[in-house]
């Protein structure tokens, strides 16, 4: 199912629970009823409560949206590592030039068309993946430099291998959900208790109370859903993918 359909039912359905309760609630209130009794204190610690919830929102949002910005600047970082290998070995001889560039193209090629798939589904890196980075590392190590200036190619070339197992390795840590359970249950109990909050306040049938009361519990669940959406980088909706990759190996999707 799509994520935008289960987003819509999910503010649908809050939308109809709230307003279903509101009515069946009004049917039961007595004629002599007088909401203008409500204390104050419970109006203050509505808005309190709204407050502290709003806080906690903002937080979680903050939150998932930083470390899936993370996640893409590690995509980012092990295809630019990548690159500088391709370019740097330049100033090998044709072959080892040719071998070490081959096997960066297969390792990216398997990321790009592979790997971010099984990542999505599996919420980890593939034990393919980390073969074929091995190849290239093996690749790039084995080779003696013929000559000084080879030399000076050498090291810098095993470093860019290593900035890219690296961030190879923090993409694996992102590849599934970062919102600890805890957390997603205090989001939820919040959310339940807040717009449980509406009938606290004695709400009535009127037209604009029934509005908001609806518009308020269907921005609570668009806002859960934001942070569920953002909370698995590697898959859902919003998600880092592999542009980086395919922006730098233009060839692998040839």
């Amino acid at each position: 199912m799509s994520e935008w359909v289960v987003l819509t039912l999910a503010m649908a359905a809050a939308c109809a629970v709230v307003l279903t309760i509101v009515v069946i609630n009004n049917r039961r209130v007595p004629d002599d009823d007088d909401p203008n009794e409500t204390p104050d204190v419970i109006e203050y610690m509505t808005m309190m409560i709204g407050v502290v919830y709003a806080i906690v929102l903002g937080l979680a949002i903050a939150g998932v949206w930083e470390a899936r910005s993370a996640a893409q600047e590690t995509v980012r970082q092990e295809a630019q590592a990548l690159h500088e290998v391709s370019e740097r070995v330049e100033v090998y001889p044709l072959a080892p030039r040719e071998r070490i560039r081959a096997d960066v193209d297969a390792y990216v090629r398997y990321v790009v068309q592979d790997e971010f798939p099984y990542m999505s589904e599996h919420g980890e890196l593939s034990e393919r993946g980390t073969e074929l980075l091995q190849k290239v590392r093996r690749s790039v190590t084995d080779y003696q430099p013929a000559n000084d200036f080879e030399g000076q190619a050498y090291q810098p070339l095993v470093d860019q291998v290593g900035v890219a197992d690296d961030a190879r390795g923090s993409r694996g840590q992102n590849a599934g959900a970062t919102m600890p359970g805890v957390v997603w249950f205090g989001l939820i109990i919040g959310a339940l208790v807040t717009v449980g909050l509406i009938f606290t306040l004695q709400i009535r049938r009127t037209g604009r109370e029934l509005l908001l009361a609806g518009l308020f519990s269907a921005l609570i669940a668009f806002l859960l859903f934001l942070i569920w959406d953002f909370d698995s980088p590697f898959s859902r909706g919003i998600a880092a993918t592999s542009a980086p990759f395919v922006d730098l190996f233009p060839q692998i999707s040839g």
